[in-house]
């Protein structure tokens, strides 16, 4: 599948390239602190932690949820018996929150049952897919299960000079490469590898432990590959809420669905096709008996696929008001009530 035509290419050797990046990963892994404990045989509560959280959060602010999540629940124990509403919250700000509901549903079962000892058994849990048990059965238990991620695909692709690397083209070579005596490592050198050295923008091939076995190097083009992914379309929503009450205790309302599911919100209807904010708010009022105030302006947030544009308006009606710091609240509704502090600032600056 290789778009560059030219002479054979000698085969990788694949004994040079392990000897190369591992002696590189023993050298200048990141310290990370799932990472504590024997090669093989880490903390499977700590590093399932920190697995689910970096699937959609990059390691730098992945780090401080993770010591914020820690310290809220320090156990398996301590997660599964923690009501819904408290995980949330300790997840708050790391966004996709399905996977704090399928943690706290998974430590419930392992609480019961105990840890799984391999990939087929971490990957019956939920939200656990195919990385995940691989990531976690290898660096826990040393089982021989190659990993698949962003940093995997481009180092590989690099290195065969690849294009288009499908998943079972990138999951078919990284179980060629993988190091059976050493599997956990392997994993987290090839990740450390794209995280830190082969960059999609600017790698650092000067740095690189297997230049020498890079095609894409040789060919001294490395950010041809991979070519880019075809993003899906962004799809635009506007909606209007109200804040009734202010930024220290608002009335809120359970949200719905797969990406904000089982957080706390300010009230908020979407506008249909054609509709004005007017007719948008008169809609929440009504819903609500409340009495729409003046707007206190509009937030815009972006979700998977998904750029939301929300009109913000205080509001009037008698109902129960929740204090605003206890309550899990999703970035789009934390935006929405600083704008409250934000206006009351400018018609009451500090003296």
């Amino acid at each position: 599948m290789s778009s560059l035509s030219g002479p054979p290419e000698p085969a990788l050797d694949v004994p040079a390239f392990r000897a190369a990046l591992l002696a590189w990963f023993d050298a200048h892994a990141r310290p990370l602190p799932w990472r504590a404990g024997a090669e093989g045989r880490r903390d499977p509560y700590r590093v399932w932690v920190s697995e689910i959280l970096l699937q959609q959060t990059q390691v730098a602010r992945g780090l401080t949820y993770y010591d914020r999540f820690l310290t809220a629940f320090p156990t398996v124990q301590a997660l599964a018996a923690a009501p819904e509403a408290a995980v949330l919250k300790a997840w708050e700000g790391c966004g996709y929150y399905a996977r704090a509901r399928n943690l706290h549903r998974a430590a419930k079962l392992v609480a019961e049952q105990g840890f799984p000892d391999s990939y087929a058994g971490w990957l019956a849990l939920p939200g656990v897919g195919p990385y995940t048990a691989a990531a976690i059965s290898s660096l826990t238990r040393n089982e021989a299960r190659a990993v698949n991620d962003g940093n995997v695909r481009r180092v590989l692709a690099r290195v065969h000079a690849e294009s288009t690397p499908t998943d079972r083209w990138v999951q078919a070579r990284a179980d060629d490469l993988l190091d059976p005596a050493r599997p956990g490592a392997w994993n987290e050198a090839v990740m450390d590898l794209g995280a830190t050295v082969c960059t999609p923008r600017r790698p650092n091939c000067a740095r690189c432990p297997v230049s020498a076995h890079c095609r894409a190097f040789r060919q001294g083009d490395p950010t041809r590959y991979p070519a880019p992914k075809v993003r899906a379309a962004v799809r635009e929503i506007r909606a209007v809420a109200l804040l009734i009450g202010d930024a220290h205790a608002a009335v809120l309302e359970r949200r719905d669905g797969t990406l904000l599911g089982g957080l706390m919100g300010l009230p908020m209807e979407e506008l249909a096709a054609g509709e004005t904010p007017a007719a948008a708010l008169a809609r929440l009022g009504a819903r609500l008996n409340a009495v729409p105030g003046a707007e206190l302006g509009v937030v815009t947030h972006g979700m998977t696929h998904r750029r939301l544009h929300v009109h913000v308006h205080t509001g009037t009606a008698d109902l129960p008001r929740t204090p605003v710091s206890s309550a899990a609240l999703s970035r789009l509704d934390a935006k929405a009530v600083a704008l409250y502090a934000e206006r009351q600032t400018s018609l009451f600056p500090p003296a």
